[in-house]
């Protein structure tokens, strides 16, 4: 199926490793000209390195080091983004973090930084990047949220921003349909890569992760990177152009909600 995503121009946020890394890399195999950004010089440049193989020609991949949980931050892989590609076409907000545990638990400073880390990075982005996307007459916003933003599990800071940014997408949707913007979350659940979350429980707890997958997960194993990174690319391609203002489960039936 070709998704017609020939030189579309993609920013892909948190995009060094895991979901975003996978995300990039699935646009760039379908022909976009993509920017991936993250804090650390060294592994953006592995990932930089990878994705270009896959796109063919290095000048397709643009790698800016940054932190976009800042405002400046957030500004500079946009605009760098337009100076070297011209336009703009796809956003996917990937980046995100939350700490703490319990209410008792969690302070101010961990409720303040899951919101700084997570929910106003996928806001400014998505403020800077449309009116490019506006004067080019459409364009497409993909938000990496997670099943447990649609159902209780995991940290309560997380399940908090996780569910605020289903709910912003939706709100985006009916708001930017006028100007040809289609907006949606992508909802992934366990998903083992390297370096992630539970790759690390793992690493800790061999026994206890086991024990996990066999009594959470239907399959008997956890989701990997470039399954969600597949359907980011078809969710921004024309193929899924009616489809706008929802959340996309990618589990492996793991989650409970309808």
């Amino acid at each position: 199926m070709n998704l017609g995503l020939t030189n579309k121009v993609a920013i892909v946020t948190g995009s060094s490793r895991g979901l975003g890394f996978a995300s990039a890399r699935s646009l760039a195999s379908e022909g976009c000209r993509v920017c991936i950004c993250a804090r650390g010089d060294v592994r953006l440049r592995e990932a930089a390195s990878d994705i270009a193989q896959v796109a063919g020609d290095p000048g397709r991949v643009l790698a800016v080091v940054t932190d976009v949980s800042q405002p400046d931050g957030v500004k500079s892989v946009i605009d760098k983004t337009v100076e070297t590609f011209g336009t703009l076409d796809i956003l996917v907000n990937n980046v995100g973090f939350a700490g703490g545990g319990s209410l008792l638990e969690t302070s101010d400073e961990q409720w303040q930084e899951a919101i700084g880390q997570t929910l106003l990075p996928t806001i400014r982005a998505s403020r800077y990047a449309v009116p490019y996307m506006q004067q080019r007459g459409g364009g497409v916003i993909v938000i990496i949220a997670s099943i447990f933003g649609r159902e209780a599990g995991g940290r309560m800071a997380y399940n908090a921003v996780k569910a605020a940014e289903i709910s912003l997408a939706k709100s985006l949707a009916q708001q930017l349909a006028p100007s040809g913007i289609r907006v949606n979350s992508v909802s992934p659940g366990s998903i083992l890569f390297e370096g992630g979350s539970w790759w690390r429980r793992q690493q800790a707890d061999p026994a206890g992760i086991a024990e996990f997958v066999r009594r959470e997960l239907p399959f008997g194993r956890f989701g990997r990177a470039e399954e969600v990174g597949d359907v980011v690319a078809f969710v921004c391609s024309d193929r899924a152009s009616w489809i706008s203002g929802t959340s996309i489960v990618v589990d492996g039936a793991q989650s409970r909600a309808f």
